[in-house]
């Protein structure tokens, strides 16, 4: 019987009650140095606030994944992990106590100290269980008895992976080479212990736990786990090599197929949910606001530039699909017949236009692009699911008919009101190629995190009216 992988946060059920352990300490240690020796537990307050903090814990270890890679971290990235895991457990439990009308119960030394403490205990209490998880892999008797089978081309390079591996769950007791009579040699270490003719003896008079088939063809992989999976024992028999496809992969049934999908970005089901849950909560407070600009600036607008208030387009969504994006008119309503002759004062390098002091803005228009108040009606494509609050920008058709393949890949995800691109300082990038290259980091290394930070950094675009266009 193969004991499987568990998934999602159930796979570090481990690491998520040593850190509400850690926090629950956190919170004694501070309400003691500061409110005397007898334990928060018997202050009603400070109970509730102690059970608000473990399902915060649990929330943000459901959406936001921070195990993920956590016994292949050094110990500095741990601390940064930890710094930011423990940051937004504060920042939760001060959103619990504004919700709650509770701000003027709680010490506000004891809440800060606590911050300060989890995250030593936290990143103590880490550090400790991966040493001791570790420590337990590291020796033999608890680890599975696994056989390679494979061809004399491929032994070498399979082994030197299985040697560098930092902490494993299995141990290559043997290597049986199946193109040629090597029995009794020694490949980095690990002895031949049969040929293909006497691979089935072997198997029999010895402990083995798992087969590992490697550089097989297809047929005789699958021919051959067949007949070992008659004698009872685990299989495995490698599909294609990690790296020749992108970083992220995923194994998945396609109808009859097993298949090994690859992206440039895989999220999770709850990773989706939670940025989906966070355009609706964002898209609805941000159509809010364009309400009020509408009485603002409607019929200023108007005054200034007769014509419609807003300004709809075409634009060009994820992998290609096109929908119809909505902005407050800040341009003359021919504005599309006069970008012909402009073109030539056109100070991006690139598929996208842009210029300073453009003539077609008209002067409200120009405070509504500074402050991007014209990209509010955007929040009814983000409500509607054609865009996302954080996302790369969406092209024009224009732009996207002049795309080249590896442009293609910023369509990977949404587009956004905001991005990578416009925090980085919009105003000062004149190269096409570098929006492309902030939009496909941000692609690659996305996370609810990050949308966190980019949608900050915004906040402060906008008030400051810096970087804007």
């Amino acid at each position: 019987m193969y004991k499987r992988e568990r998934k999602s946060w159930l796979k570090h059920l481990d690491f998520t009650i040593l850190d509400i352990f850690c926090m629950q300490l956190a919170l004694v240690v501070a309400y003691v140095m500061r409110l005397g020796w007898h334990l928060p537990y018997f202050n009603e307050p400070y109970e509730r606030l102690a059970v608000a903090m473990a399902l915060i814990d649990i929330c943000v270890v459901f959406f936001f994944e921070p195990y993920a890679g956590i016994l292949r971290r050094g110990h500095f990235q741990e601390l940064n992990s930890c710094i930011t895991f423990c940051t937004i457990i504060f920042a939760g439990v001060l959103a619990y106590e504004v919700a709650t009308k509770q701000t003027e119960i709680y010490s506000r030394k004891v809440i800060f100290s606590y911050w300060i403490i989890s995250m030593a205990f936290v990143y103590g209490g880490r550090i400790l269980l991966k040493y001791l998880i570790r420590s337990r892999m590291k020796k033999e008797k608890n680890l599975s008895v696994m056989i390679l089978v494979t061809t004399e081309e491929y032994a070498r390079e399979a082994l030197m992976e299985f040697a560098h591996l930092p902490y494993k769950d299995f141990v290559v007791s043997g290597v049986v080479v199946v193109d040629r009579k090597l029995r009794g040699a020694k490949i980095c270490g690990v002895p031949v212990v049969a040929n293909a003719d006497d691979f089935y003896e072997y198997l029999r008079k010895n402990v083995v736990d798992e087969v590992f088939i490697n550089g097989n063809t297809r047929e005789s992989s699958q021919a051959l786990a067949n007949e070992l999976l008659e004698m009872g024992l685990i299989v495995h028999f490698n599909l294609v090599h990690m790296n020749a496809l992108a970083p992220n992969k995923v194994v998945e049934k396609y109808g009859n197929y097993m298949v090994l999908t690859s992206s440039m970005k895989i999220a999770s089901p709850r990773q989706l949910f939670a940025k989906r849950l966070m355009d609706i909560v964002g898209s609805v407070i941000g159509l809010f606001a364009c309400g009020i600009a509408f009485f603002i600036f409607a019929p200023m607008i108007k005054i200034q530039s007769p014509g419609p208030v807003f300004f709809s387009q075409v634009r060009v969504g994820k992998n290609g699909r096109k929908f119809k994006l909505y902005k407050f008119r800040s341009m003359n309503v021919n504005a599309e017949e006069q970008k012909a002759s402009l073109m030539g004062q056109n100070e991006m390098s690139g598929l996208m236009f842009k210029m300073a002091d453009d003539p077609r803005v008209f002067p409200v228009g120009k405070v509504m692009r500074k402050y991007s108040i014209d990209e509010l009606p955007q929040f009814f494509n983000v409500l509607r699911g054609d865009m996302s609050l954080v996302g790369t920008r969406p092209p024009t058709l224009e732009e996207f008919d002049q795309y080249q393949i590896h442009h293609r890949a910023r369509l990977g995800i949404k587009p956004g009101i905001t991005g990578m691109w416009q925090v980085s300082g919009r105003s000062d990038i004149r190269d096409f190629e570098e929006v492309v290259l902030l939009d496909t980091h941000y692609i690659s290394q996305w996370s609810i995190g990050l949308d966190f930070k980019i949608l900050a950094k915004t906040l402060q675009v906008v008030i400051t009216g810096k970087g804007s266009e």
